[in-house]
């Protein structure tokens, strides 16, 4: 999805938002839904949505492992506004068929999937 240089990256951790700059400490970390933000080389930025997954830092490279990675101006608001109602619907209606973790997780994928939407329209 991406390859290149980079003058920073920011990235939603599992325990809160990171910065990496080069040279960052060595980091092995699981991130959670939301977006990774890149800043190339004159300043422009690439925003990418990110299921979740797990992210390397070493001083001069950085990995993301995820199951799925979208463009930010490729997301569709209106799947992600279906996939929050759907979620937040099996939430309420708790039923011994239905897996709350699962529905959480899509919960919080779609309200991410919002978030940069919303960033992108900026």
């Amino acid at each position: 999805m991406f390859s290149g240089r980079a003058e920073a990256i920011q990235v939603t951790g599992s325990e809160g938002e990171l910065g990496i700059l080069p040279n960052h400490t060595p980091l092995l970390t699981a991130i959670a839904p939301g977006m990774i933000r890149i800043t190339k080389q004159q300043g422009h930025e690439e925003v990418i949505y990110l299921s979740g997954g797990m992210l390397e830092v070493q001083p001069s490279t950085v990995t993301v492992l995820t199951d799925t990675a979208i463009r930010g101006v490729d997301l569709d608001q209106a799947k992600a506004e279906e996939a929050k109602r759907c979620a937040e619907e099996h939430i309420l209606n708790k039923h011994d068929d239905i897996d709350f973790t699962q529905a959480s997780n899509d919960l919080a994928k779609a309200i991410a999937q919002l978030r940069i939407i919303k960033i992108m329209k900026k």
